[in-house]
């Protein structure tokens, strides 16, 4: 491993140890940012399975944006997560930023989850 990516790695899972500690069993809101696209899923640790997910490749989302790199898809990404969290009946989430500064396109995630209704 490149040192990089050990960097990356160390402060993913620092991140995380707090959050199960804050947590309190509730599911947590993981993002992954890639140069191109941005993906969002509420993940029940617990039960070990994925509740909801959202991505700005899906189908239904394509024709919304222009890409799916820039601050506008990340807020729709945000808005459409929290529609399908709240259907799968979950109101409060943890939000995992995994290891990204919480700025630009993650902050934009997660203000449009805020203003869809998830608590966090």
């Amino acid at each position: 491993m490149n040192r990089q990516k050990k960097k990356g790695v160390r402060r993913q899972s620092r991140v995380r140890s707090k959050l199960r500690i804050v947590g309190n069993g509730r599911p947590r809101l993981s993002i992954f940012r890639s140069s191109k696209n941005i993906y969002a899923q509420v993940i029940d640790d617990v039960a070990g399975r994925t509740i909801a997910a959202a991505s700005s490749l899906d189908k239904d989302f394509r024709g919304t944006v222009k890409t799916g790199a820039d601050m506008a898809a990340a807020a729709a990404v945000g808005k459409l997560i929290a529609e399908r969290a709240k259907a799968a009946g979950v109101a409060q989430v943890v939000f995992d930023r995994g290891g990204y500064l919480y700025h630009g396109r993650i902050k934009a995630l997660a203000d449009g989850a805020r203003e869809g209704g998830l608590d966090f």
